[in-house]
């Protein structure tokens, strides 16, 4: 069900979602945390259904801020979203026009849920420092998505350089499963140490710098970006050592394989990660990346930009 409010404000929108929960039965208890997306002037719909996606796994109540009316009078447009157009959560998209886009979290703050952590997640353009933005001080967590930003690489080094706690990237996350699998790999013998490491993928794709951020920082070895305009995502990473060269490639952006020195090659089904299943991945943790803190802050600086 969807419900459009073209002129409200904050305290209507309140009474309405009262009003919706106790016709409907919707139990507002059952919801784990609050999710604030700040999409800017960009279309909400695809971060949407992400967020929708997700709620089924982390059932929340998911507020959207859209800034693409232009208006110049203060004006609150509205729309609730229940049931079956909502996933597993309810979501208030809210269209801020004219001075009420300068306040965007006093705007949120009355559609919180009480005593629920909130997490807030910008899938577009991301602010210089997230933890110190208006609605980035609410969240315990402050997702970003560099790979949508119009200059992914500088996006993400100016998102090292204000690191806080509890700040992640989904370019972070889509690199999981190659970080498992080389991590994996490491730990069988022989047990020799990596002289050079080599990262190769899609020029601008932010997943190249945060891997080859963290092998420098995980094993402390000279790492180089092999940048290929066009390519899918991360297609390679090589790691040198005395017995020969671990590979792991994936071309295609679907399968990879594996090559070790002395073994059969292997191979792993490795698609590109979705938006949906990254914002699954970070929405069950509430408490900081640690490790993703130290490549950010520490592996970062020892790459090539």
């Amino acid at each position: 069900m969807i419900i459009d409010l073209p002129d409200t404000t904050t305290r209507d929108l309140n009474k309405r979602l009262v009003e919706e929960r106790d016709e409907g039965g919707v139990v507002a208890l059952g919801r784990v945390l609050t999710l604030v997306i700040d999409v800017g002037q960009h279309d909400p719909e695809e971060a949407i259904d992400a967020a929708n996606a997700a709620s089924r796994e982390h059932p929340c109540r998911i507020i959207v801020l859209s800034t693409i009316d232009e208006r110049s009078d203060s004006h609150l447009a509205a729309q609730i979203r229940l049931g079956g157009d909502a996933g597993a959560s309810e979501v208030v998209v809210l269209y801020p026009a004219g001075e009420l886009q300068q306040h965007l979290d006093t705007l949120v703050t009355p559609l919180l849920l009480p005593d629920a952590p909130i997490v807030v997640w910008w899938p577009f353009e991301v602010p210089d420092d997230p933890a110190e933005h208006p609605i980035g001080r609410m969240g315990v967590r402050r997702i970003t998505d560099t790979t949508q930003c119009s200059s992914p690489t500088s996006a993400l080094r100016r998102l090292a350089g204000s690191y806080t706690a509890g700040d992640t990237d989904l370019a972070w996350t889509r690199a999981t499963l190659w970080r498992g699998l080389i991590a994996a790999t490491l730990d069988q013998p022989p047990f020799e140490p990596v002289h050079k490491a080599v990262v190769r993928g899609e020029a601008t794709h932010p997943s190249l710098d945060l891997m080859a951020a963290w092998l420098a920082w995980a094993l402390r070895c000279p790492v180089e970006i092999d940048r290929i305009p066009g390519a899918p995502a991360i297609t390679e990473v090589r790691l040198s050592r005395t017995a020969g060269d671990i590979v792991l490639d994936r071309p295609d952006g679907k399968t990879a394989e594996l090559h070790q020195p002395g073994q059969p090659s292997h191979r792993i089904a490795l698609p590109i990660r979705q938006l949906k299943e990254c914002l699954v991945e970070e929405l069950r943790r509430l408490d900081p990346d640690e490790v993703y803190g130290e490549v950010v802050t520490k592996g970062l600086a020892k790459v090539p930009a």
